[in-house]
Formats: C-alpha cells, structure tokens, sequence
C-alpha cells in the first residue's frame, strides 16, 4: 500500500461488516527467531544488574520479589476517568478526544522526551483494512501528538512474526502515516536485545528486551483489539510481547508470562485501537467477514483495565482473559469494570 488518504480509509471501511466471535481461532503470533538453541555466545550480553522497568526514571530501582513496580504513570488528578471511550469519528480525531479527557498528550510526554510508540505491525502481508495491525491514522495521531507535546524524538517500532519488519512497515501504512507526522520508524535490530531480570515476575524471571523500550523517557502502547487464538483476545498487554525477543518461550505458561512481562514494561499511555477489529481467525487474518467496524478508541493509564474493556467488545468479561485476571491479582491495575469510571464519548 503506497497510497493511503482519508479518502480511500472511509471508502474502504463500508467493506468491514463483521462477523461474531468465533471459537477455534487460527494463527499465533510467533517469533521469526528465537534465543532458544541458539550457539553459545549468540544471545544478548546480560545486564550487570536489573534493568529499570520502562518508563521509570533513570536511577531508579525496579521492582524486588513479586511485587509489582511502583507506578511510573502520571499521578491520578481527582475527577479524571479511569478509561475513556470514543466512539463514531476518524481515527485521529478519536484519537485526539479520548487523550483529551485523560488530561492531554502533555500529561504523558515532557518536554524533550524519547518517545518509543509501539503498535501491533503483526505481519507482512496484511493491509489496515484486514484488522492484523494497528490502524495507521492512529499512530500517526500518536506520534503527532508526542512532538506537539515537546517530544524530543518519536520512534515507532514492532517485531513482526510474519515477514520482514520493512515489509510490514510498509504493507500495514504505518511507515507513511509515521512518517508524514514527523516520527521515525525503527526496526529492532537483534543486537540490540537485553537480557533483563524481571524481579516481580512469578513464572517469567527475564527476558531479552529490545534497547530502545528500555532506556525510552516514555513508552505508549498503541495495539490493536483482535482474536488471538492461544490468548483469545489479544490488546495491550500482550502486545507488549513485541518487544521480547524470546516470546516462544511465553507460551509455557502464556497468562503470567504476559502478566510478569507487564510488571517490567509499563507504558505510560495506553491506546486500544479499535475502529476496526478482527473478531475471527486472528491474528493473521485474512477475511473482511471477518471484521467489524467499530470506530472506536479506548484510552487511559490502567492497561488491565483497558484489555478488561477490550474484552467486552468480543462478548467476554475481563475474567475470561487469564492475562487480565492474573494482572488484576498482581496488582498491575483494576479489572472490575463496575468500580472505574468510565467515560464514553460520540465524537
């Protein structure tokens, strides 16, 4: 895809009638390498000692035990909501309204930030019609918004399973959209991997984590709300699998392999892209039945908050999701949808 205008997004999302969730989901995002048989020498150089969770300020200690680290969001102001729901709009200006009601993009990013965005670019070979990755629009939104903030530098970046990361760059739009707002996208080279100690991790004790996350001044996560057929549904926390290098490994014991992870990698801002989700045969895709249009962005600090919403929007409840509710038992954020405040707008 070379040519991506609004013109053609809301030309081509009449296409998107959906499809309702089906169960026997095709397809898990897999690593195109992994560390596991690997010669010796090959892996990343360990740490001297534990890396500081992303997110945190330099200096800072990370988490001891099972204790989940202390939060290096933005304080809580009285009265904002926990989740902002925006509905019936573009995708940029979904976007824009939603991080307007959590307190502005100037609340997450300081002045002269290194801002690492980091969207679903799941594979090669699959279009932003198709529901596999992130809606292009709204990480350009993102990145817009990081540098209207003060950012430093904005650069995006995933870990495709399928296909080369230029490729996917290119296929899904996201390069264009990036690249027209100002931002750099960044393929994660595999020397840059660090073998990280995840001291609240119950199952999961390291990981080798891409450099850039680990040394951003402030990471958002920007998925994709799809089906995912060994996690069900797929959003914010285990989009965060992107930026390991070993994620075979993970799906020993997937729900607290993605929780224990989240205890180390703690984006600042969350934004579940939801215009368009992929309610069957994910998370490849591959079918426009197999989409439904939403026009929908939900945003907020409280990532097992936001995957327990993300949830809802495929028929389940936050419990159904082990990685939600682990997260919810670890102290990694709220998963009672009753108890938040939730704030949902027509933009």
């Amino acid at each position: 895809m070379t040519e991506l205008t609004r013109r053609r997004f809301l030309r081509d999302a009449a296409l998107g009638v959906g499809a309702v969730v089906a169960g026997g989901i095709l397809g898990a995002c897999r690593s195109q390498s992994t560390l596991w048989g690997e010669p010796a020498g090959s892996r990343a150089p360990s740490t001297s000692g534990p890396v500081a969770p992303a997110g945190t300020a330099p200096g800072a200690a990370p988490p001891s035990g099972s204790a989940p680290q202390s939060s290096s969001h933005p304080a809580a102001s009285a009265g904002m909501p926990d989740l902002v729901v925006a509905r019936i709009g573009d995708p940029e200006t979904l976007v824009r309204r939603a991080i307007a009601s959590v307190g502005g993009m100037e609340r997450f990013v300081p002045r002269g930030a290194r801002v690492v965005v980091k969207p679903n670019i799941c594979v090669s070979y699959r279009t932003y019609e198709y529901a596999a990755t992130t809606n292009p629009w709204v990480v350009g939104a993102l990145v817009r918004m990081a540098l209207e903030a003060g950012a430093d530098s904005v650069r995006v970046m995933d870990y495709p399973y399928g296909g080369a990361a230029a490729d996917a760059y290119a296929k899904s739009g996201i390069r264009q959209e990036v690249e027209a707002a100002g931002g750099q996208m960044v393929v994660m080279s595999s020397r840059r991997y660090v073998r990280t100690q995840i001291p609240g991790g119950r199952w999961l004790k390291e990981a080798d984590v891409h450099e850039e996350v680990l040394k951003a001044d402030v990471l958002i996560n920007a998925p994709i709300a799809k089906v995912h057929s060994s996690a069900r549904v797929t959003a914010a926390m285990k989009n965060l699998m992107g930026v390991v290098r070993d994620r075979p490994a993970m799906h020993g014991n997937l729900g607290q392999a993605i929780a224990d992870l989240n205890t180390l990698i703690r984006p600042q801002l969350t934004v579940i892209d939801a215009v368009r989700i992929l309610v069957a045969n994910g998370p490849g895709g591959g079918n426009l039945d197999d989409v439904r249009q939403l026009d929908t962005v939900v945003a907020g600090t409280d990532v097992v908050a936001a995957d327990g919403y993300a949830a809802t929007l495929f028929g389940l409840q936050p419990h159904d999701l082990d990685y939600v509710r682990i997260g919810a038992e670890m102290g990694l954020g709220r998963s009672d949808l009753s108890r938040l405040t939730i704030e949902e707008l027509s933009v």
